[in-house]
């Protein structure tokens, strides 16, 4: 359960108790779907700082599948996890073309990838999946909408999403996992303002903010996130589903929210995009070919204490695939260390001020537009 201990503006700092461990917000999920990050081992997914992971159900129900998460007795000892592991319900998949066969009030029919067999999930099969999986926190089957679609099919999603919230809340019989809905709308506000409330008012612990970071731009993400978060009681926990970027993180802080997860540093890193504390860098330009100083000058990860830009730009440029690994560290340490910086701001009440400095020092580009982000 969230424990809500300090607030500074918008900004919280609380306490999330699961039944493997208690984790302060706000925090950062890494991408785990198929019970991995990409090219990082647990041990160093917790050395550089990470409290939580989160996985895909429906993924994992597909492969290993469920008798093997069996007997290994849960998610955690198969994938040598002791701390937090959320389970996204496979919602997101309904995005996906590869996944998505059709969808109604009754559930989703999925693609199998591996097979390409077909197969109808209802909202229970789905929480009954999550929790033989063993996830400490466990989020309800939504209707993700397309981004850009019209009003009338947004609020279709959000009709569907609804009726699903209740089913899976009906469902959910084991108690000792914690059990998060998802409120949607588009950047419609009467309807996200709807969604907000009715998921809200259900039996959840938590509740997440789904169907943003897809296209829709900062501003209006914002002003969904604000929106929402208005509308959420302060003992539950706020979830914005799929936002990684630095500067959408600090936003998002500010705006009260109190989890993230994304795919955007690992993402970034395999393609050359590195964070630092002045902005995001480009490593496969010829401007890095000779350059003798780390990613980030004042960066403690192995990267940097390791490597120069001259030595990244190389492997880089000649697609050697342990640059994924060695930028992917690096993104998720600065992200996880922004988070830490975050927390201790709000404690202290100095939470404006550092996100002023961070935001002036990183030179955010308001217009940019915030992209898919999920893994």
């Amino acid at each position: 359960m969230y424990k809500l201990i300090s607030e500074d503006l918008g900004a919280r700092y609380g306490k999330l108790k699961t039944r493997h461990a208690t984790i302060e917000t706000p925090f950062f999920m890494p991408i785990a779907t198929k019970g991995t990050a990409k090219q990082i081992s647990p041990q160093e997914l917790e050395e550089l700082g990470s409290e939580a992971l989160i996985a895909n159900a429906f993924v994992l129900h597909l492969k290993p599948g469920l008798d093997i998460i069996r007997k290994f007795k849960g998610i955690h000892k198969f994938m040598k996890w002791n701390k937090v592991v959320f389970t996204d319900s496979g919602g997101f998949q309904i995005l996906s073309k590869s996944f998505l066969h059709k969808a109604d009030d009754k559930g989703v029919y999925f693609k199998n990838p591996f097979d390409g067999s077909k197969k109808f999930f209802t909202p229970e099969n789905v929480i009954k999946i999550e929790e033989e999986i063993g996830a400490d926190v466990a989020m309800a089957l939504d209707f993700v909408p397309h981004y850009g679609n019209d009003k009338n099919y947004i609020a279709d999603c959000t009709r569907i999403t609804h009726l699903w919230a209740e089913r899976c809340v009906k469902a959910h019989e084991d108690k000792k996992q914690l059990l998060f809905g998802i409120c949607q709308g588009g950047t419609f506000k009467d309807l996200r303002e709807k969604s907000s409330k009715f998921i809200n008012d259900l039996d959840f612990d938590g509740v997440a903010l789904g169907g943003l970071g897809i296209g829709e731009g900062r501003e209006l993400m914002n002003e969904a996130v604000k929106l929402s978060v208005k509308n959420i009681d302060k003992n539950k926990t706020r979830y914005l589903m799929g936002v990684g970027s630095p500067e959408d993180i600090i936003d998002g802080i500010n705006l009260g929210v109190d989890c993230f997860d994304s795919r955007f540093p690992t993402m970034n890193a395999r393609h050359g995009g590195i964070f630092t504390n002045e902005g995001k860098i480009d490593i496969t330009k010829t401007v890095f070919r000779d350059d003798e100083r780390p990613l980030d000058e004042n960066c403690k990860c192995y990267t940097c204490k390791r490597f120069s830009r001259a030595f990244l730009h190389h492997i880089y440029r000649t697609y050697e695939p342990i640059r994924d690994r060695y930028g992917g560290i690096h993104n998720l340490y600065f992200i996880q260390q922004l988070i830490k910086k975050s927390r201790k701001a709000i404690k202290s009440n100095e939470f404006k001020d550092f996100r002023k400095e961070f935001l002036s020092s990183y030179k955010v580009n308001k217009n940019k537009k915030t992209f898919f982000t999920y893994q």
